[in-house]
């Protein structure tokens, strides 16, 4: 029998090759024995210590989507995160409408009333906590999706990506999975990467 496995997935849900990226583990779930823990982090976080910008003048903005986020995790779980996830990126990356945090609340089951967890600082620390156990595994130089799994003496090693677009489905998802295990089994490893040449495609790939 295949070893049941658990990944842990830290994101910003403002990023679209994260949602891409996370519809991918979506896929995996289907076809192998995977259960995946959301985790938030946050681009504004990564970022502020940098001299440039490089999100400009939505790094403001980006904060509150990830506060809304951490506040459904500390109130109602895990798989209300998860839930809130999904509704957030199809409200972001599939149709465009950025600002209505309520809806998406609403669009996963959830009160509105969370929305104001968006202009509070009252979950930042959480942020910050969570996000820096993703840098604290794949490292400082890294942006988000973060991906962790067991190594092969059962310690946690994570890395940034994979970066993938668009999402594959069934069988290739499961492909794509286990190349990362083999990847995340091997002592040293540290990374592969290209320079993407192309913007995300949210559409399900084979």
């Amino acid at each position: 029998m295949t070893e049941q496995r658990t990944a842990d997935f830290w994101f910003d849900p403002v990023c679209p090759y994260t949602w891409i990226s996370s519809r991918w583990m979506v896929e995996v779930t289907k076809v192998r024995p995977v259960t995946v823990r959301w985790r938030v982090m946050s681009l504004s976080v990564l970022n502020e210590h940098r001299d440039d910008h490089p999100e400009g003048e939505w790094e403001e903005y980006m904060w509150a989507p990830v506060r809304v986020c951490a506040a459904v995790e500390e109130r109602f779980g895990q798989q209300a995160l998860g839930d809130l996830f999904t509704a957030m990126g199809t409200r972001f990356h599939l149709r465009g409408d950025w600002g209505n945090l309520a809806a998406a609340l609403a669009d996963a089951g959830l009160p509105e009333a969370i929305a104001e967890a968006a202009g509070s600082t009252a979950y930042d620390e959480a942020i910050r906590s969570s996000h820096a156990r993703a840098v604290a595994l794949a490292g400082g130089d890294i942006g988000t999706p973060v991906l962790s799994v067991a190594g092969p003496g059962g310690e946690r090693v994570g890395f940034f990506g994979p970066v993938v677009s668009p999402a594959p489905t069934g069988e290739a998802a499961g492909r794509l999975w286990d190349g990362f295990l083999m990847l995340a089994g091997v002592p040293g490893f540290f990374e592969v990467k290209r320079t993407r040449t192309e913007e995300p495609r949210f559409g399900m790939g084979g």
